[in-house]
């Protein structure tokens, strides 16, 4: 498997991807996070546009998808953490709408693995209701540090993984 920047020609195959991940979320007792079209494809057509959406794929299959990004402080939402802390304030990669086809296993280890080797300090977060990621998390080494909120108000579960 392989790792790249997603680009305008991936855009509807992302889009299926996201299609197959609500309904996984759906099925699992994740019904509340990705709701009404979550992401949207202008979002995510934007997104590759900056430069921070990739794509893992084997051969010529597009398997998973995730939106990637470093630096000082990438995340605004993540400035406050509630009941915790993060590990530490250094400067942090952050992924965000991860996401797989279904069609292979190990997709988000892959994609976390990968995250890792470019940024040894990562942070990520996802809904409470969202056990099959929480478990990826804490399988791939993330540590639960807290609560953080979106801009919309919404709770999520903070996890990070530094070296």
């Amino acid at each position: 498997m392989e790792i790249r920047k997603a680009s305008l020609t991936d855009l509807d195959v992302l889009m299926d991807i996201f299609a197959y991940a609500r309904r996984f979320m759906q099925a699992t007792g994740n019904g509340n996070q990705w709701v009404n079209g979550y992401p949207a494809r202008e979002l995510i057509a934007d997104n590759i546009t900056q430069g921070n959406t990739y794509v893992c794929e084997e051969g010529e299959s597009v398997l998973g998808t995730f939106y990637f990004l470093q630096g000082e402080s990438p995340e605004p939402n993540y400035r406050k953490i509630y009941k915790g802390a993060w590990l530490d304030e250094a400067p942090y990669g952050v992924i965000h709408r991860i996401a797989s086809s279904g069609k292979r296993k190990g997709i988000a280890s892959y994609c976390f693995d990968w995250c890792f080797k470019q940024c040894g300090n990562i942070r990520i977060d996802t809904h409470r209701d969202n056990k099959v990621m929480q478990h990826l998390l804490e399988k791939s080494g993330f540590v639960r540090c807290g609560i953080i909120y979106l801009a919309n108000g919404s709770e999520r579960i903070a996890f990070q993984k530094n070296k």
